[in-house]
């Protein structure tokens, strides 16, 4: 076993590398994670218990001082955006690392890349992370090289492109690709590989292909997301229907990009399978499993908001600059956000919001939600009539009207689950973070994960009422904070 000297992690802001991190932290491992902007992991719980240094791999002078002192390094980078030079892009960051490796005495690389047959016609990007392998290697430091395909998890992109298909459309056209072999992997499973590499010497210097229990084609991930769900989903085949015309069509159907679907469904022509089974002889004590509880495990995740990292953490370079309204797909859900600076203190923004439902209403267009209420009572739901346990007190499992509470974070966070009859799952979630001179900011966030075509029809149908509903109560909530802050304020004096 090694021992637990220092850990360097890059790709701390990706999907991978985002749940590494506190996986790495619960076995004891002191690490440090190489970021572009510190401020790129400042929402993440696991920041405060790790080093954190700013630096680039594109710049080789940054990468010197983040590898002082480390014993084993994990690369975890690799761009999936085009264009001619990506794969140079890519060669000379490996390279760059590589060098800054050798240089500052670290004992290994850990490095996750791609599954597929080196001798047969491998897209450019597959070709691309064997190559970045290769350039690790050059400089003559052992490397792990875990190979994997198709990585499910909640969030991940492989994941997300199968659920939004599946979810939206009952007959899916399927060109050649989606019949080809793959060989999916639970996210749990690449985590727990990551980790034995780090105890296990045998992985040094190894090439190790890791897949699931399954080998599948793309159509069966997709019938096998729908039976999860439920669902009713034909495949179409058509004889042609190239790499960039499917990507404009996953483009449309999804939050993915085309820029970045064409380079997946680009690799999807390739049989990524594991030719090689000494995974199983040097990892003995990890048993991947199917595809089917890899899609149960997902959606779990999904289900009850404990989501860790999606695949697009990595593109944005900062969260701070959200416009006051912000609507978006993410992890299988359409989110609404707005947000507002409030001249109150968080404990009356907290205590205002905590306020809702019940006798005291919901503060604008009430006869709407009573609307609602109504309509939900008529075709067989909970209706309006719960009312609320305490006019002011919450927690955890009590009712408010046709909303549940979910999560309560004492002076910061409220969040109601949707108990009334809707085609999906719905929550409404408030915040409030303190800030300086007297001020707060609010935010309110509306979720919903649409349950095929009807789910997506029922939110965007209802979306102009909604937001004119959801922008009136935030305003409520500020007017009354900050009206109750007047009135201590006046007192006090």
């Amino acid at each position: 076993m090694a021992e637990r000297g220092l850990i360097l992690v890059t790709g701390a802001t990706g999907y991978v590398g985002g749940r590494l991190v506190p996986h790495l932290l619960k076995e004891g491992y002191p690490v440090r994670v190489l970021v572009r902007d510190r401020l790129r992991i400042q929402g993440r719980p696991w920041t405060g218990q790790v080093e954190i240094v700013e630096g680039d791999v594109m710049q080789p002078s940054t990468l010197l001082p983040a590898m002082e002192g480390v014993s084993i390094a994990y690369y975890l980078i690799h761009s999936m955006r085009g264009g001619e030079n990506f794969q140079e892009s890519d060669q000379i960051a490996a390279r760059n690392f590589g060098r800054a490796a050798e240089q500052s005495g670290i004992q290994r690389i850990i490095y996750l890349g791609g599954l597929g047959n080196p001798e047969t016609h491998l897209s450019d990007h597959l070709r691309s992370r064997q190559q970045s392998g290769e350039a690790l290697r050059s400089f003559g430091i052992p490397v792990t090289e875990l190979r994997a395909g198709v990585i499910i998890g909640s969030g991940s992109l492989s994941f997300e492109m199968i659920r939004y298909l599946t979810e939206r459309l009952p007959v899916m056209i399927c060109p050649r690709w989606v019949f080809t072999r793959i060989q999916p992997i639970a996210i749990e499973d690449v985590i727990d590989y990551l980790i034995e590499s780090l105890r296990i010497p045998e992985s040094s210097g190894r090439i190790i292909e890791i897949g699931g229990a399954d080998v599948i084609t793309y159509g069966d991930m997709m019938t096998g997301y729908a039976k999860e769900r439920r669902l009713t989903r034909f495949l179409l085949p058509v004889p042609v229907l190239t790499p960039r015309l499917s990507s404009y069509w996953v483009h449309w159907m999804t939050p993915i990009p085309a820029w970045i679907a064409r380079p997946l469904i680009e690799g999807l022509r390739n049989e990524v399978i594991v030719r090689d089974n000494s995974a199983r002889e040097i990892f003995p004590n990890i048993h991947p499993i199917d595809y089917q509880s890899a899609v149960v495990q997902a959606l779990q995740k999904l289900e009850s908001g404990d989501v860790e990292t999606i695949w697009s953490d990595s593109l944005g370079s900062s969260q701070g600059n959200l416009p006051p309204v912000y609507l978006t797909q993410e992890q299988g859900m359409i989110i609404e956000r707005r947000e507002r600076v409030v001249y109150a203190s968080a404990n009356a923004v907290f205590a205002t919001f905590c306020g809702l439902g019940g006798k005291r209403g919901w503060l604008t267009f009430n006869f709407a939600w009573r609307l609602r209420g109504m309509v939900d009572r008529l075709i067989g739901g909970v209706g309006f009539r719960r009312g609320r346990r305490h006019p002011d007190e919450v927690r955890v499992g009590d009712a408010i009207d046709f909303w549940r509470v979910e999560a309560v974070g004492p002076g910061t966070i409220l969040r109601l689950r949707a108990e009334m009859k809707v085609p999906g799952l719905a929550w409404l979630q408030f915040e409030v973070h303190p800030l300086k001179e007297g001020y707060s900011q609010l935010i309110q966030t509306a979720f919903f994960a649409p349950k095929g075509l009807v789910g997506l029809i029922y939110w965007y149908s209802l979306y102009p009422f909604h937001a004119l509903i959801f922008r009136g109560l935030v305003e409520k909530i500020q007017v009354i904070a900050e009206s109750k802050s007047i009135n201590t304020s006046i007192l006090e004096f």
